[in-house]
Order: C-alpha cells, then structure tokens, then sequence
C-alpha cells in the first residue's frame, strides 16, 4: 500500500446545524488510500477493556456525518469504528503509522493526506489551496461519515473547519468562539486572519443536511 501526499504550496492558508453541497468538486491534490487491499487480519479497534470506548484528543461532531480530532491511536479504534467511518482527512505531513493504516484497510475507510506542516508563529504558512482541496472532500457527502484530524485537532484543523464555516455562512465572530475553543492559549492570530480572509466564491452555499450512515 502507497499513502501519496502533497506538500504545502506557496501561499496564504460545524454548534449549529448546517447544510451543505458541493457544486465544483476536481480531483482533489492528494490521492486516497485504496480499499480494494482491505486487509485479511481481523478489524482493527479492540479496547483494551471490552465496551471501554476512548475518542481521540480535541474530538467532536462538527456537523452531520462530520467530525474532528487530534491524531487518534490504537486507544481510539473501538470508538472510531462505532462512528463507521468512509473517509479520514490527516491534515499532517508525516507518514501514516502503519497500526492506523492497517485499521483502516481492516475498516474499509479511504485516507485522504495533505502535507500541510504545523508551523509556529511567526512562521506560519498556510497553504490556501490545500485547505480548498480538503474542504471538497469534506463537502462531498459521498466521503461521510468523516473524520478531519491533525497532530492535536487545533490549528490546521481548526482552520479547515472554519473555513468549512464560511461556506456555511456562519459569521466570523462564532467562526473565531469556535476556533478558540480547541485552540484555547494556543490560538494563533495568522489562523484567524487565514480564516477571514479565505476566498469561498468557488464554493456554493450547502443546500442539504448531511447524513451520518453509509448506505
């Protein structure tokens, strides 16, 4: 199995419920994971305690069908799979550990990777057209139920999720509460500005509910 990423490219970087559709959807900057080579070993995700579930860090319904986190672990894969899972999006360069790989060939659930590294402040560079790549993947319904995660579920995630709020028309002062909220002390002002002033004219405005089962 072959994991393929994108790097970051030069430039700028739910609650409520909320609608959403996709109008414009090319081929997104990274390539999924195949789950045609769904592994023969048994399902990943036993706890280590039977009936014990542990979601990863940061983690949260962001809206129908969509969720957040940190980077999940072995300790997360019960509690990963009672959310039946079709798509994971990792926000973070690195390569995919292989027990997580395993979990989702054993799952059937497709990995999309964008490379985007977790910068610190003042050097922060935020890549806009990753983030509008990813935002795709997670308007198209087709890849619910979903999981965006990065290292801690703050910044790059936080960023993706507000800019999945613009395209919701949420204003930029609960876009920002939200932000801060799993960001906490660590909230960047380059996030914010990132946010505000990411470009959403490509996108139309969500006209659906999402739906948290496969059919």
């Amino acid at each position: 199995m072959h994991i393929h990423t994108q790097q970051p490219l030069n430039g700028a970087l739910f609650g409520a419920k909320a609608m959403m559709r996709l109008e414009n959807c090319e081929a997104p900057m990274c390539h999924a994971i195949s789950d045609s080579a769904a592994a023969e070993a048994s399902p990943g995700g036993a706890a280590a305690d039977e009936g014990v579930f542990v979601p990863p860090l940061n983690f949260a319904m962001v809206d129908y069908g969509v969720f957040r986190s940190g980077f999940p672990d072995a300790a997360n894969f019960a509690f990963l799979q009672t959310l039946g899972l079709r798509s994971i999006i990792c926000l973070c360069p690195e390569p995919y550990p292989e027990e997580n790989v395993e979990f989702l060939n054993a799952n059937r659930i497709q990995l999309f990777q964008f490379g985007i590294e977790g910068s610190k402040e003042p050097f922060v560079n935020i890549p806009a057209d990753m983030i509008k790549e990813a935002l795709k993947i997670v308007l198209d319904e087709k890849n619910h139920p979903l999981l965006i995660h990065c290292k801690r579920g703050k910044h790059r995630t936080g960023c993706l999720v507000g800019c999945l709020r613009k395209v919701q028309r949420w204003c930029l002062t609960s876009i920002f509460d939200e932000y801060q909220r799993y960001a906490a002390e660590k909230a960047r002002v380059s996030d914010l500005r990132f946010i505000e002033l990411f470009d959403i004219s490509g996108f139309d405005q969500p006209t659906q509910f999402f739906s948290c089962s496969k059919n």
